[in-house]
């Protein structure tokens, strides 16, 4: 199937604030089941998140694409904050806003996350009852897994700016920023090999709203958060997209949590953590992933 399809910007709220999201619709009277998607650590959609969606709609696919508040299009006063708890307000509101449209089937929801918000999937699939079918692309599982790729070098020189991050909160939001993204041995949220650095990079368009810096408390974020503990109490099939060579989020983590899941689906691709989205490993993945979702929705 190779629909034609459309892309309308839509707004919803998430207490209070303002998101902004992309709802992709194949054209027909059709209602479609609908894919809620949202990007990873610090990303926004335009980085290739889109490229999924449209090839998600050209199958017959609804898509909700959308920008976490403070992220990218969506408003929001704490620019870069990237907080667990809100996140996953954001995806339940998403949800809600979108089943409600009657232009989709609400009755099918289903959910595409990757990477930080891969994580965010595993987690909304174990609580709420109305998801149809997931995919968690290379996703974060929990802290000890990804501590174990940490540059030692690059947590020595990032963890001074945590330190002075806290201390700013005693007198309102005055963030210490750290980069999101640096090679190894750099101070950021996440110090990578140069091979995916450049990885990531590619990911990003010209114009792109992308910023590559958060607030320094932000690693504090992955000591609180250990979606893995919910892989057991999934009931709807989900999909595990492993990269075998991440440095992010380790494969054999990954694979470790999928078998906990009732109806998982586990696939290994030979690639990096930024790799699968794009060239070949893309359009392998984009295909396992639209055959999956044809599978799971009647």
């Amino acid at each position: 199937m190779n629909n034609q399809f459309r892309r309308e910007d839509v707004d919803f709220y998430s207490s209070g604030t303002r998101c902004s999201a992309w709802l992709y619709l194949p054209d027909g009277d059709k209602k479609c089941p609908v894919i809620v998607m949202a990007h990873g650590l610090g990303g926004v959609r335009e980085m290739r998140l889109d490229a999924y969606a449209e090839r998600f709609a050209a199958a017959g696919y609804a898509c909700f694409l959308f920008d976490y508040r403070n992220f990218g299009a969506s408003d929001g006063n704490k620019r870069q904050w990237i907080n667990v708890k809100q996140q996953l307000a954001d995806w339940n509101c998403a949800i809600e806003f979108i089943k409600n449209d009657d232009r989709v089937d609400g009755s099918k929801i289903l959910l595409f996350g990757s990477s930080f918000s891969g994580g965010h999937v595993i987690t909304l699939s174990s609580k709420r009852k109305d998801i149809l079918a997931a995919i968690s692309q290379c996703p974060y599982t929990n802290a000890l897994a990804s501590m174990g790729t940490l540059s030692p070098v690059s947590s020595l020189k990032a963890f001074p700016l945590v330190i002075a991050d806290l201390l700013s909160c005693l007198s309102g939001y005055h963030p210490v920023m750290l980069k999101l993204l640096a090679v190894r041995g750099k101070a950021a949220i996440m110090a990578v090999p140069v091979p995916d650095y450049k990885g990531c990079l590619e990911l990003i368009p010209e114009n792109s709203s992308f910023v590559n810096k958060a607030p320094a408390r932000t690693l504090l974020e992955f000591v609180k958060y250990s979606p893995s503990r919910y892989t057991k109490d999934i009931e709807s099939p989900i999909y595990y997209a492993v990269c075998l060579k991440d440095t992010l989020a380790p494969a054999k983590a990954t694979v470790k949590c999928g078998k906990r899941s009732k109806k998982a689906t586990i696939k290994e691709y030979n690639c990096g953590h930024f790799d699968i989205y794009l060239g070949d490993y893309f359009e392998k993945a984009i295909a396992d992933y639209i055959d999956f979702f044809d599978n799971n929705i009647k």
